[in-house]
């Protein structure tokens, strides 16, 4: 595929075709209608009978059949073309805002694709300083723009003669033949049980398999049960994609709006810009993110960066991303790491890091056991989380809103694991400890480990509330974390606080019970989890230090490896 190919594509030619496999469609249907009417039903209802009549009844309904398998047959035919026109026209428009934007640039772009600009800063044409940066951005997007194309090209071809080939040997006309391409046609959707996910996944040929990666990534990459090395692939897709979009969009926000401007009282501040600044904050931050996660899946595995999937990803709202260290499908110890406020593609980074130093810590813990057992950890910014301490994080609705999505990926971590079943721990931070519990309370996750670290409360009283064995929740709270400081909304949780605390104070009681903002503090007595150690001075987000207590006993409960 070359620059002039796509750029002077008519794909009108394409829609043409589909229309008339449209009008073949439903003549073909009109067709079986009749036949139906005038023969099948009449033949039927006729007293007509004997070995004879029994033979030919059998074959008319196995006509009828071989009829219903064409005219489906046809369907897909349509559907492919469909696919080929928007894919094709998604290329083509991402290849003219390509030459547009190089144009605009004072960029001149050769028939390969060789782009030249003029340094002379005295010209009329000279491109500017930044021309070589510009340059490479945009011959990045035309070769994408032609990959797109190329990739359109083979798939219609495939599945045409996939079609064709149905067609000229009998086979469209069998049951089971168009049953397979119509589950290669249908991909199930969202919220469907990972369960049924996986076998419809597993009952697909490869070449089907990977036609839906490359046509339906979005879908692919997010849907629970599909396996991690699949969905990886779907979603690097998406990634790259994405990144050209967010890309294009900053570079056509347009000009600063200017930030002050005349009102009847005087100066004020133009709402415009406000909007300006808010759009190109958000689109930057999502980008940063997602270039983040693309130099980390590029990065080369070494003993310090292991393998990395990613199981989920979209720019939406705040942008939501699902990355594992490791293959989650083939580890012993699989953990999903759950981030609170803030938490948002933007800033998948630092917990991206998180997870790779729970898998080191797992890896030691493994070693110094004496097995060899293999950690994965999944960070999943899958939800929407609150993105402010208040109002935003004293709001139990972010948490609700995130169990359903929780329990299918825990689900579809379970379907397509292979082999004998993994240790799985569910690890959460702030109010990602509150969005878990929940989860645990109202849906049950299949999961082993629970551990709640620096928790405002995750809506039970007490670790059996969870649903999992209450040896196994584990909690910490260190010293210097002001979590332990937010305050119950009940005004007896917080009389009762007031009480304890009081007792303590007089030397009256050791082990005070006490309520945060989302229900019974995990780390004290009365809640019944095991309390995990923490270094003098560990505030909110110092539980990840190197070497730290808290870091060793997260990697021991992964690696399932008793914590003394």
């Amino acid at each position: 595929m070359d620059i002039a190919t796509l750029y002077n594509a008519n794909l009108n030619n394409i829609i043409t075709a589909k229309t008339a496999i449209d009008t073949l469609f439903s003549a073909f249907g009109k067709h079986m209608e009749s036949w139906q009417h005038e023969v099948a039903d009449k033949l039927s209802a006729s007293h007509w009978t004997g070995s004879t009549s029994v033979t030919a009844q059998g074959r008319i309904r196995d006509f009828g059949g071989e009829l219903q398998a064409a005219h489906q047959e046809l369907s897909f035919v349509s559907k492919a073309l469909a696919n080929a026109a928007e894919q094709f026209a998604l290329a083509q428009s991402h290849l003219v805002n390509a030459l547009d934007d190089a144009k605009k640039a004072k960029l001149n772009v050769a028939p390969d694709g060789r782009i030249t600009w003029d340094n002379e800063p005295t010209s009329p044409n000279f491109a500017g300083t930044g021309a070589e940066q510009t340059a490479t951005a945009i011959s990045n997007r035309i070769t994408a723009a032609l990959n797109e194309a190329s990739h359109a090209d083979q798939e219609i071809s495939t599945r045409l003669n996939h079609f064709a080939a149905n067609a000229s040997n009998g086979t469209g006309l069998d049951a089971a033949t168009v049953a397979k391409d119509q589950a290669a046609e249908q991909v199930p959707a969202v919220g469907t049980d990972p369960n049924s996910v996986t076998s419809w996944w597993n009952g697909l040929t490869e070449d089907q398999r990977q036609r839906l990666v490359r046509d339906q990534p979005d879908r692919i990459g997010n849907l629970d049960g599909v396996p991690a090395v699949a969905r990886d692939q779907a979603n690097r897709i998406t990634l790259r994609q994405a990144r050209q979009d967010l890309r294009i969009q900053l570079d056509h926000l347009g000009p600063e709006p200017p930030e002050k401007i005349a009102g009847m009282n005087g100066v004020v501040s133009n709402p415009d810009h406000d909007e300006w600044e808010r759009t190109k904050t958000l689109l930057a931050e999502k980008l940063a993110g997602s270039n983040a996660i693309a130099k980390r899946l590029t990065t080369p595995v070494d003993g310090t960066h292991p393998p990395t999937y990613l199981l989920g990803f979209d720019t939406i709202g705040n942008g939501h991303a699902i990355v594992a260290v490791n293959n989650p499908d083939t580890a012993d110890n699989v953990s999903t790491y759950v981030p609170g406020t803030t938490a948002r593609l933007g800033q998948i980074s630092g917990d991206i890091d998180r997870s790779d130093r729970m898998v080191s810590s797992a890896n030691t813990a493994n070693k110094q056991a004496g097995n060899s057992r293999t950690t994965s950890s999944i960070t999943w910014v899958g939800y929407d989380a609150p993105q402010s301490l208040a109002p935003e994080a004293m709001d139990d609705i972010y948490a609700k809103n995130a169990e359903d999505k929780l329990q299918s990926f825990q689900r579809g971590l379970r379907a397509t694991h292979e082999g004998q079943p993994s240790n799985n721990t569910l690890l959460a931070h702030s109010y990602g400890t509150t969005t878990i519990g929940y989860a645990l309370r109202d849906k049950g996750l299949p999961v082993d480990n629970v551990v709640l670290i620096a928790s405002p409360g995750v809506g039970v009283e007490h670790a059996s509330d969870l649903g999992v064995d209450p040896s196994h929740v584990f909690a910490a709270q260190g010293d210097a974390d002001p979590i332990q400081y937010s305050p119950p909304l009940e005004v007896s949780k917080a009389a009762s606080n007031a009480h304890d605390n009081l007792l303590t104070w007089g030397g009256f009681m050791d082990n005070p019970d006490h309520h945060l903002i989302h229900g019974r503090d995990p780390s004290v007595p009365d809640f019944g989890a095991q309390v995990i150690p923490t270094d003098p001075g560990t505030g909110h987000s110092d539980y990840w230090r190197d070497k730290s207590t808290s870091l060793e006993a997260m990697g021991k409960i992964i690696a399932g490896v008793p914590l003394s």
